[in-house]
């Protein structure tokens, strides 16, 4: 198969076509060519060799589709100094061969099994590429020639090993230097603000927290690439089955929830530390994804409840419901009891959302009702004056809207007989001048 214009071709037609115009035909027939029929020496079966392209391109495309890009990098390499030592051992064969096998210490022995015969040069290609030395002195010049080529391919060899091997560990560090935040400036801004020790430590206890949990803070920056379509799927995938779990968006419509779920952001609250601080202004509502968060009383001490799983809270303050005598302001104190991973939404993104889908934002606004109604801070009275006011200035409104209408049908009626004004005296004046 091949690309055009973005999209994969799969006919063979058109893919047979394209292969017989393309470069590559003459080189792939060469090297399918039984040239070993010819000779039986293994040389001539180099034209195997005109393969190889063809192996680094299929070696390159299952890097970039395999899950695990990493691990496969680190198998290419190790498959390749097999390859390499392999080889060498080969031409180390070769060449005793030549000059006679176990004739001197430094040739391969004249060993009656082939395998010993391999092992032993394996094991010679090994110590020479590996630069570990131990091998036997040579004594004759191609000896020396042999030997000390080797070495220097070693030396290129490794090289080119200890780069790949910090290419792969620098792809890692930079991977987790995405996924998760470096901890290392923050000690470092503590150390030189004179902070405790203590703090650093919590500091250090919430990255490990990440890590162990395997729970990213930084989904923005690592789906930011992405197109909005294709971000909208990917998150999702991922968050869309733990956010249809709350009890406040069961029944709500798809289309909301993929609205909802681009603009969440996960947070992860340690142990003891307060979400939500009672009288504190609202700007966020929270989702609980996973832990178990205290409602405490207005002492800091009794818990009142205790949230878990699938739950949500804060959202009274980010939605106007009338009658509400705590405004904006947070009701309760939530503290997190152990690690909780929440989702946060904003009153900007909310407000933006409902506006799009009003029936959700009667929903939201029925359900936080109920809610306030429970908790005896839902003013009935004040409620009923604010509808009444409310319906008072929307009986007003479309007063004004049928008295606007009123004047503009007046505007055009004027319009209209002054149009008809200018189109009689002007053909008075063509009447007069025609005289």
């Amino acid at each position: 198969a091949f690309l055009e214009e973005g999209l994969l071709v799969r006919a063979r037609g058109r893919i047979w076509r394209r292969y017989l115009r393309s470069s590559l035909l003459p080189w792939d027939v060469a090297s399918l060519l039984p040239t070993h029929l010819l000779h039986p020496s293994p040389l001539a079966r180099a034209n195997r060799c005109l393969r190889a392209p063809r192996l680094w391109e299929a070696s390159e495309r299952w890097e970039t589709r395999s899950g695990h890009p990493n691990a496969f990098r680190m198998a290419k390499l190790l498959l390749s100094l097999l390859a390499a030592i392999h080889w060498h051992s080969c031409l180390y064969f070769a060449l005793s061969s030549h000059l006679g096998l176990g004739t001197d210490p430094w040739v391969c022995p004249n060993a009656s099994r082939p395998l010993r015969r391999y092992l032993h040069s394996f094991y010679i290609s090994t110590l020479v590429l590996a630069t570990v030395g131990d091998t036997p002195v040579p004594g004759r010049q191609e000896e020396f020639l042999f030997l000390t080529a080797g070495f220097l391919l070693a030396v290129l060899g490794f090289a080119t090993l200890a780069g790949s091997v910090s290419s792969v560990i620098t792809d890692l560090l930079a991977a987790d230097a995405i996924f998760y935040p470096n901890p290392a400036p923050v000690r470092r801004y503590l150390w030189a603000q004179g902070a405790g020790s203590s703090l650093a430590r919590k500091v250090a206890r919430w990255h490990r927290h990440l890590r162990a949990e395997r729970k990213l803070p930084a989904e923005r920056q690592v789906l930011s690439f992405l197109p909005r379509g294709l971000m909208a799927e990917v998150v999702a995938e991922v968050h869309l089955p733990a956010l249809a779990r709350v009890g406040i968006f069961q029944g709500w419509q798809e289309g909301v929830l993929r609205q909802l779920v681009l603009r969440l952001r996960p947070q992860v609250f340690m142990p003891g530390e307060l979400v939500c601080r009672r009288g504190d202004v609202g700007r966020e509502m929270f989702f609980i994804r996973q832990g178990r968060l205290a409602v405490l009383a207005e002492d800091g001490i009794t818990q009142l409840a205790v949230l878990g799983q699938g739950l949500y809270f804060g959202e009274i303050s980010l939605i106007s419901i009338k009658g509400n005598t705590s405004g904006n302001r947070r009701t309760a104190n939530i503290l997190s009891i152990g690690y909780s991973d929440l989702f946060c939404l904003s009153k900007e993104d909310l407000t933006e959302v409902l506006a799009e889908f009003p029936s959700a934002r009667t929903m939201l606004e029925a359900k936080g009702r109920q809610l306030l109604l429970a908790m005896g801070k839902l003013d009935l009275q004040a409620e009923a004056k604010e509808v009444a006011a409310q319906e008072e200035a929307e009986r007003w409104l479309q007063e004004m809207e049928v008295a606007l209408e009123g004047l503009q049908t007046r505007v055009a009626r004027l319009v209209a007989q002054l149009e008809a004004s200018t189109l009689r005296m002007a053909l008075r004046v063509q009447r007069l001048e025609g005289r």
